[in-house]
């Protein structure tokens, strides 16, 4: 009788270590699979991050890049300012040449305004030679539209020197 309730202790020690190893599987299987879930959520936001960096980093350099081409652009833009402005100043030293030039500038403001009486602004020291190309822009005026047009300087709103 001894080796009969020996053997269902022995049986039953079996079945309470069976159950316990078998709900042991299941909580360690049950553990495993949240910590490996919780490194894979780690793992894509830490992804997300340096991929977040990774495009932050790239369009920082093409906008500096950017920056230095309109950078460059803009120097050659003012050198090209300055040199044309250089030019005008001398424009003005061929007397011929520089009266044909505003011949034709008063002409393009004759046809542009279409008007019977307009006033031009010139520097006091151009004064003369801007009365002749007017008078000679009226004459091709005429010429060409059949209009009469005057056109005189307006001394009172002079353009400065320098301009």
């Amino acid at each position: 009788m001894t080796a009969f309730i020996k053997q269902e202790a022995t049986e039953k020690a079996r079945e309470i270590e069976i159950k316990a190893n078998e709900e042991f599987a299941i909580e360690k299987s049950k553990l495993v699979r949240q910590e490996t879930d919780a490194i894979d959520t780690a793992y894509q936001k830490k992804f997300k991050q340096a991929t977040m960096s990774q495009q932050i980093t790239r369009s920082t350099v093409a906008n500096k890049t950017r920056l230095r081409v309109l950078g460059a652009r803009q120097q050659l833009l003012d050198d090209i300012f300055r040199a044309a402005s250089d030019r005008l100043g001398e424009a003005s030293r061929d007397e011929a040449r520089y009266e044909g030039v505003l011949k034709g500038l008063v002409l393009e403001g004759f046809y542009a305004m279409n008007e019977p009486e307009l006033q031009i602004r010139a520097r006091k020291a151009d004064y003369e030679v801007v009365r002749k190309a007017i008078d000679a822009a009226a004459a091709e005026y005429k010429e060409k539209i059949g209009k009469e047009v005057a056109a005189t300087i307006d001394e009172e709103n002079n353009v400065p020197e320098g301009r």
